[in-house]
């Protein structure tokens, strides 16, 4: 069982990994082009659609998709009413946003934006389709078709996003990359995984995944309108060249975070679900995820922040020069997400949704209070509160996560401590060498090509353990391609 288990992590990981950044990077490609082409204070205008566009993702990724992953016992009857529910409240969802899109619009007083809300919240009503199909292979660990259906749509809508920048399409060019992207992954889905729903609808089986499902979807409705109430707050107390400075940061410093986290979680849910029952194994096998999750993402965070300077001003031109300090600052605060997100897993696969929801309020309560102090003293402060409530965010998810496994906050961070002190350590080395390096190209090589030489022979000379299972990953996918040739 541990090898098999081991083998489904590798495997999962792995493909999760390529679906994951094939994806998110072409979409931070894309961010890069327009940036480029375009003032900060167009760019501010995009992100003045985030919350709506957040609001939406959830609930075509919403808590069902997460029961039915948690459930034990499923059913196709299951899968088949979270399919017809998930398009009926898409399509509800959709009308209120069609609707709602001229006070929007008014709201920022832009009238554009009613035509770019309508048109973009098609993307509700056609991933709703496709949600429940990625959800069996997400409970499979199947993400090497999952990553062939990504790649393929990202690379065709990418592909349209960036001409179109190039041509001067503006906000236009996100948005057609977007729907495209949305509309291809739910064809190509069905294509691969041949899956199709039964004409049934069941009150019973909707009722049984309803207490896990409502409470979820509610807490991450919660999460995703806080995270996009910082655009929302900036878009209308300060000015939208202010707000694209924000969003670039924002974007920069979650990109490498949100993919990680992203990685981990759907890897992580289905196999912790898998052994939820065995108190012993599930601490264990924990361990190693929380040590993973560390060792990638703290040296990653802390090498953004050491060469933020020449990263900002090669791709994104010294126009952009004011989102550096907002940068280094927003990194040390996501450095922990993914850690806080791995915590939230325990909760998720012990079937505590309402817990998860009762911390949800807690903490977005606590965050709102931190936004509304920062405001008045600008932006750098209104990052500095996002750091912040990062750092309580992770505490309060470890600190009733822990009880469950036995394993409490400050455990957990002795055990991932040599890790962050080590990247630490990196970060502020290769934030030295920009100051005694010429010309933004060098040093951005030398930075990034001397921050992982170190942070990797000083984890061979430790022998730290994930390095050590991460050679042993890299070393048996190598003999299994030696054998298939």
């Amino acid at each position: 069982m541990v090898e098999n288990l081991k083998d489904k992590t590798i495997n999962g990981l792995l493909w999760s990994f390529i679906e994951s950044f094939s994806l998110q990077g072409i979409q931070f490609f894309i961010g890069i082009v327009m940036a480029r082409f375009l003032l900060p204070s167009d760019y501010g205008l995009i992100a003045m659609l985030a919350i709506f566009l957040g609001i939406s993702q959830i609930f075509i990724d919403g808590g069902f998709s997460a029961a039915l992953i948690q459930k034990r016992t499923r059913t196709e009857i299951d899968f088949s009413t979270v399919y017809y529910f998930n398009i009926i409240i898409s399509f509800m969802f959709y009308g209120i946003l069609f609707f709602i899109a001229p006070y929007i619009s008014s709201f920022y007083n832009l009238p554009e934006l009613t035509i770019i809300t309508r048109v973009i919240s098609l993307n509700l009503v056609i991933a709703s389709f496709s949600a429940v199909a990625r959800t069996k292979l997400t409970i499979d660990v199947d993400f090497k078709t999952q990553a062939k259906v990504s790649l393929s749509s990202v690379l065709v809508s990418g592909s349209v996003g960036v001409f179109m920048a190039l041509n001067n399409y503006g906000v236009w060019a996100l948005i057609t990359q977007s729907v495209l992207n949305t509309l291809l992954n739910t064809l190509i889905i069905f294509y691969f995984i041949r899956w199709r729903p039964i004409f049934v609808f069941s009150v019973d089986s909707f009722k049984s995944l309803f207490p896990f499902g409502s409470r979820l979807l509610l807490s991450q409705l919660i999460g995703s309108i806080y995270v996009n109430l910082y655009s929302l707050v900036i878009g209308k107390k300060f000015s939208s060249e202010d707000l694209g400075f924000y969003s670039r940061a924002d974007t920069f410093s979650q990109f490498p975070t949100t993919s990680i986290t992203v990685i981990l979680s759907r890897v992580t849910f289905p196999i912790l679900s898998s052994i939820s029952n065995e108190d012993g194994y599930l601490k264990n096998v924990y361990k190693k995820y929380l040590q993973l999750t560390g060792y990638l993402v703290f040296p990653i965070m802390f090498l953004i922040i050491g060469v933020a300077n020449p990263l900002i001003e090669l791709l994104l031109t010294d126009k952009w020069i004011d989102t550096v300090i907002l940068l280094q600052i927003l990194c040390l605060g996501f450095i922990w997400d993914p850690i806080g997100s791995l915590n939230l897993n325990l909760l998720y696969v012990t079937g505590n949704s309402k817990l998860i929801l009762r911390l949800e309020i807690l903490k977005k309560t606590i965050a709102i209070i931190i936004l509304i102090i920062s405001i008045p003293f600008g932006l750098i402060s209104i990052a500095i509160g996002r750091a912040l409530y990062s750092f309580i965010a992770v505490y309060i998810n470890s600190y009733y996560s822990g009880k469950f496994i036995k394993f409490n906050y400050f455990t957990q961070m002795k055990l991932i401590s040599p890790y962050y002190l080590l990247a630490l350590s990196m970060g502020g080395l290769v934030y030295l060498s920009t100051f005694f390096i010429s010309g933004i190209i060098f040093k951005l090589i030398f930075g990034v090509i001397f921050g992982v030489g170190y942070y990797i022979s000083v984890s061979y000379f430790f022998r730290f353990e994930p390095l050590l299972s991460l050679i042993d990953i890299v070393t048996k996918l190598y003999r299994q391609n030696i054998k298939t040739k």
